[in-house]
């Protein structure tokens, strides 16, 4: 199955193992809940559904790399008991908790949620002192005399032996234990995934353009030449770091992260080629309502070329979808700290300014602790810091212009609310337009073509274009999707009529 299937059934999974009976008791006995095994190559995104597996189920995620253990962190320090048996006083050998047990403890301390999923990556290619420590765990689900906590769910994953001579292989008493899951690379899947990571536009156009060089692994006489997801995601975020700081991006710097360099030279001229594009057809202008003057060329161009100019306008317009979901999340977050304070007013707790800085401060600790506990994804983290910003800024603008009661006091702070709301409502409005003007585009330039489908394609599948769409509307994004929809079914129609005349 594909990650994403993979990262459903973990769901299922999790949800199946927690299930409880009336009396409180797990449906299925804990001593039956196999641990999930998921075996596929590396890079494809393993640890990464773990993350979102246990966000979607509202539970911990504790992680680890085991080949980056050894036989005394997994099970303990050995250390000298005294015991008696039959009368007599006895010296015996115990062991203190396993560092990977302990972890669990430390984050249902962290969190308050007692349930879970424990994650160990890389579980078959341990080394040979700690190999029966690992079949032991997945037979009985203890490192040395400890057991992992109930409420936890084990996910382990692993290499097959093609892509690592380090692999161990179980036998048939071990994998009668364990749930397996074959997972095998998908780029149609990672590409949804990408879209929501921000993965880089020119990433993404490339592998539309050559998807066979999502995913490779070649052995030959020169030694292993590999390119991965893990890969392209990497490469993606030093290319915008890069391009930030104007710092050439080339062969030499693609080839670190693309480890075969017939695919990292071939992206390396695919990005020249892609900046060349974005400077001829003047993409800005396009969103801004501008058809070019070169629309016969546009015409005739290749459909790689093609492909990269629809590329280069979601790119643009997937930034803005972006940028739009992420100050709706912070916009939300002050209109509730600001309900908040108007409530704490009326119930006369304290200042304006006072009960201001103590929500910043309680926001702030909340958030802290979220952090700590593992809660919060990257953008999530990014809204909450905007939103304590912003909070002092409206602090510092009550301690300069502030002095009247705390109702007038509301009511500026209520105003500084306003002018960002109505900024925001004028950014979605200007993406809107440049939504609509890119169909305006396509349509002039190309008709109803499969450049059209294929623009309406790629909005369809993005998370951030469609949270867009379905919260503020567009009137072209609908028009041409419904024309579209009614073009398939007027073809599966044709297409059944001509069946019955045969």
């Amino acid at each position: 199955m594909n990650i994403k299937e993979a990262k459903q059934e973990v769901v299922n999974t999790v949800q199946a193992y927690l299930k409880k009976d009336e009396n409180g008791d797990y449906v299925i006995p804990v001593e039956r809940q196999r641990p999930v095994l998921l075996i596929g190559p590396p890079g494809i995104g393993k640890t990464a559904i773990m993350e979102q597996a246990a966000k979607e189920c509202g539970i911990n995620l504790v992680s680890y790399t085991i080949t980056h253990h050894t036989r005394q962190s997994a099970i303990g320090l050995p250390f000298i008991e005294k015991k008696n048996y039959g009368g007599q006083e006895v010296p015996v050998t115990e062991y203190t908790m396993s560092e990977i047990i302990a972890a669990i403890y430390d984050r249902i301390e962290q969190t308050g949620i007692r349930e879970g999923i424990l994650f160990l990556d890389e579980i078959n290619c341990v080394s040979e002192t700690l190999a029966p420590t690992m079949l032991q765990f997945l037979q009985y689900k203890t490192f040395g005399n400890h057991r992992i906590p109930e409420g936890f769910v084990i996910v382990t994953a692993g290499n097959p032996p093609e892509y690592n001579k380090s692999v161990r292989d179980f036998d048939i008493v071990t994998y009668d234990r364990v749930k397996r899951i074959h997972v095998e690379e998908d780029f149609s899947v990672w590409k949804e995934y990408a879209y929501r990571m921000r993965i880089h536009g020119c990433i993404l156009s490339y592998l539309e353009i050559k998807k066979e060089n999502f995913y490779s692994v070649v052995s030959d006489l020169e030694g292993k030449r590999f390119v991965t997801a893990r890969g392209w995601e990497d490469l993606s975020q030093i290319m915008k770091v890069y391009e930030s700081l104007e710092l050439p991006i080339n062969y030499e710097l693609v080839v670190q992260y693309l480890q075969d360099e017939e695919i990292a030279r071939d992206f390396a001229n695919y990005y020249e080629l892609y900046n060349k594009y974005n400077r001829i057809y003047r993409i800005p202008e396009i969103l801004e309502g501008v058809i070019p003057e070169n629309t016969q060329a546009m015409q005739q161009a290749p459909f790689d070329e093609k492909l990269s100019l629809i590329g280069l306008l979601l790119d643009a317009l997937g930034q803005e979808f972006a940028s739009y979901v992420q100050e709706k999340e912070v916009q939300s977050a002050l209109l509730e700290q600001m309900r908040f304070l108007r409530e704490d007013l009326k119930e006369e707790k304290g200042s304006a300014a006072e009960l201001l800085k103590r929500q910043r401060q309680t926001y702030s600790q909340m958030g802290e602790h979220q952090k700590k506990a593992g809660l919060l994804t990257r953008e999530e983290e990014k809204a909450r810091q905007a939103v304590i910003r912003i909070l002092q800024e409206f602090e510092e603008f009550l301690a300069s212009e502030g002095c009247g009661s705390g109702k007038e006091n509301f009511l500026l702070l209520k105003s500084r609310f306003d002018e960002r709301e109505e900024a925001r409502q004028n950014r979605i409005a200007k993406t809107g337009s440049h939504l609509s003007n890119a169909f305006s585009f396509f349509a002039r330039v190309f008709g109803e073509g499969q450049e059209m489908v294929i623009f309406l394609t790629e909005l369809s599948a993005g998370y951030y274009s469609l949270k867009f769409v379905s919260e503020c509307g567009n009137e072209e994004y609908y028009k041409y999707n419904r024309m579209l929809l009614l073009k398939d079914r007027k073809e599966e129609l044709r297409e059944e009529i001509q069946k019955l005349q045969l």
